[in-house]
């Protein structure tokens, strides 16, 4: 008899077969807006035709259910204690620990194991099916969980998301290392927050800075993918649950983002 260790090797293995490509989120610090990214950029994919699915193991702090209008769903069973993941669209599925907690209010109070496992049963018990990405959204840092998915999930691309300011330009260097480290194939930086236009006079403010993360990347010789600029209707309607990618399709951030994905696409074929 297989013990529980092997049973659940296979099984991920099984689903990894499946999944064209991986795609790790992650930042060197928090509030550079990585989930916002992760979330736009899965269903941006989706509205190619691509076979899309999200994994939100930012545990202790998971959004993508809320930045998708999927709060307060539940995950429904399959077969062998198996679970299907919460369909967003007809190309996008989401899992997030989000769904199995009682309330939005409840803390995870998890160490290290704990979590690892919860990583390898989102790869290993969800039937994802046939997909042509796979993104995972994952916590600010360089700790358990983004190591996590690079220990469980061979082949995976990284892309590090970063605001202009020097001080969170430091923990990106930090994160392209990190992935470089664990051999994780580094797609690029994405500026995130980079300017705003003033609603009133049309004038662009630079708030946090800006051409960063493009000197970041050019320094440590990975790809810049983009500058996505700040705009308050992204705060808006990510609290509605309504994705700016689909609801403001016409904005410079919706366009900076196709602009963003039209770098990574011919990268893996």
């Amino acid at each position: 008899m297989k013990s529980d260790k092997v049973e659940d090797e296979i099984r991920t293995a099984e689903n990894l077969q499946k999944i064209k490509n991986r795609l790790l989120i992650f930042s060197g610090k928090g509030g550079v807006g990585k989930s916002t990214v992760a979330a736009n950029l899965g269903l941006a994919l989706s509205e190619r035709k691509l076979k899309v699915g999200l994994i939100d193991v930012d545990i202790h702090g998971p959004n993508l259910a809320k930045m998708l209008g999927a709060e307060g769903k539940k995950l429904q069973p399959s077969e062998k204690h198996r679970v299907v993941p919460l369909r967003v669209t007809s190309n996008l599925s989401l899992v997030s620990i989000s769904f199995f907690l009682h309330d939005s209010d409840t803390p995870i109070i998890w160490r290290g194991p704990l979590k690892m496992k919860l990583i390898q049963q989102f790869l290993g018990d969800v039937v994802w099916g046939e997909l042509d990405w796979l993104i995972i959204d994952s916590p600010p840092g360089t700790g358990d969980e983004p190591l996590s998915v690079a220990q469980f999930i061979p082949a995976t691309g990284a892309i590090i998301v970063t605001t202009p300011q020097e001080v969170s330009l430091m923990d990106s260097r930090k994160a392209v290392n990190f992935a470089r480290v664990l051999k994780l194939r580094v797609h690029g930086i994405v500026e995130n927050m980079s300017g705003l236009e003033c609603p009133h006079c049309g004038k662009r403010i630079e708030i946090f800075k800006s051409g960063g993360g493009e000197k970041t990347a050019q320094e440590l010789g990975v790809p810049f993918l983009g500058r996505i600029p700040m705009d308050p209707s992204i705060v808006s309607l990510a609290d509605e649950g309504k994705p700016f990618i689909i609801y403001d399709p016409d904005s410079a951030a919706a366009n900076a983002l196709r602009g963003i994905i039209d770098k990574i696409l011919p990268a893996v074929k």
